[in-house]
């Protein structure tokens, strides 16, 4: 699958240009599909297993219900709720989204950057 970041600030997946912004956030939601999750994360060097679906998964109905992209501590909060504490944890997500686990997921699930996040 190739994929190339540009310098006016797209980003190629299967030779389909994708807007985004400086940090690689699609500019537009409705771009998002799961082969762009995949080629974000070939891009990073990522290959997404079950488990980072569970949390991108866990991201867009977030953000579906709450319009908003939870910063690290409300997502891990969020998600020991719902999975667990095994999962809901920093060490869990830095492991599964070693460049900033809410920064990455949430650009892997198509959302907008996390509130919060410098």
């Amino acid at each position: 699958m190739p994929i190339s970041l540009s310098a006016r600030l797209t980003l190629e997946i299967d030779n389909i240009e994708y807007e985004v912004d400086e940090e690689g956030f699609l500019q537009h939601m409705s771009d998002w599909s799961s082969a762009v999750a995949e080629g974000m994360a070939a891009h990073d060097g990522v290959e997404l297993e079950a488990a980072h679906w569970e949390v991108i998964n866990f991201l867009r109905d977030y953000y579906l219900e709450y319009q908003i992209a939870p910063a690290i501590r409300i997502l891990t909060r969020a998600l020991g709720k719902r999975l667990g504490p095994d999962k809901g944890n920093q060490r869990y997500l830095n492991q599964l989204f070693p460049f900033g686990p809410a920064k990455q997921a949430c650009r892997y699930a198509g959302l907008p950057r996390p509130t919060g996040c410098v």
